[in-house]
């Protein structure tokens, strides 16, 4: 059975705390697992959340501050260390290339893996087609480059077995019909419906940009940081950051399902307060402050 899930490493924004580690976050895609921003720490991390080196297929880094990308050293090493056994694919700002290839040749280890570096410029765009889903990447607003990523799943079709029925299509046939798109005049149109593919998006470090928007569009789930609390919103665009009620207020205006809120500054001690003030915006879907080591299921399709 095909498993969506976000399984949280680390939600703390600049330095760890007592709770929470650094940046750190796995999206598993059915087969594929793409890990996001892995800050310092995060292999320990992924120890304790039952995360395995051969569980990444590609790693997402959205700018090189520290707190998303000091793990990088430690993670494409395990990769190394534990030979995967497939390629692993690397996406990163082209303009960082030189943080990458540090933290890549941090120290001597010896390389077993097929590390492929497929770095992101300008505005962005598509940046792997699959069967699974299409990765594509906007520009964010931060003091470096920084870049957001989506995931969309293509649209099918669903078959309806009643109408099946009804038009006597059964057994190999309804294979033939899928590939075919017609069968003894019937069409597939006639007896199955619309399915939307379903949408994930990973927003990191960044003020409110078209990109933010862009990328929340219709996302049945957004995982985005909320740095600060609405009463420090000054600090937050001083800083290329989002509050939580700029989040909360991004997510109801995209549509959004489920709002995953995280990289919380270290100082608030009251993570519901982020709740608090994501509702008071006017966000009434799914929402998760997230914590270290949770997993939080991509929501069902809607039929």
């Amino acid at each position: 059975m095909s498993v969506r899930e976000l399984v949280v490493l680390g939600t703390a924004s600049q330095v760890p705390t007592r709770h929470r580690n650094h940046n750190g976050y796995l999206l598993r895609w059915d087969g594929e697992g793409i890990l996001f921003d892995p800050g310092e720490g995060t292999q320990r991390q992924m120890l304790r959340a039952g995360v395995a080196a051969h569980d990444i297929h590609r790693i997402c880094v959205t700018h090189f501050h520290g707190d998303h990308s000091l793990g990088l050293a430690g993670v494409i090493q395990r990769i190394n260390l534990d030979q995967v056994p497939h390629p692993v694919t690397a996406h990163y700002p082209a303009s960082g290339q030189r943080f990458f290839d540090r933290l890549r040749y941090a120290t001597a280890y010896r390389e077993t893996v097929e590390l492929d570096q497929e770095p992101v410029a300008g505005d962005g765009g598509i940046l792997a087609t699959t069967p699974a889903y299409t990765l594509d990447s906007k520009k964010l607003s931060h003091p470096v480059e920084s870049y957001g990523y989506r995931l969309t799943e293509p649209d099918t079709r669903r078959m309806l077995p009643a109408l099946l029925k009804e038009h006597g299509i059964a057994g190999p046939d309804v294979g033939r019909l899928q590939r075919e798109g017609s069968l003894g005049g019937v069409t597939l149109e006639q007896v199955s419906e619309h399915r939307r593919g379903q949408r994930f998006a990973f927003v990191m470090d960044t003020r409110l940009c078209d990109g933010v928007y862009t990328l929340a569009e219709g996302c049945d789930m957004l995982v985005i940081e909320s740095t600060f609390l609405d009463e420090d919103e000054k600090l937050a665009v001083d800083h290329g950051h989002l509050t939580a009620g700029q989040a909360a207020r991004v997510a109801t205006e995209a549509g959004v399902r489920h709002l995953v809120l995280t990289h919380f500054s270290q100082r608030y001690n009251d993570p519901d307060l982020f709740e608090t003030q994501a509702r008071a915006a006017g966000f009434d879907g799914e929402l998760t402050v997230a914590q270290d080591l949770i997993r939080v299921p991509v929501p069902t399709r809607h039929h």
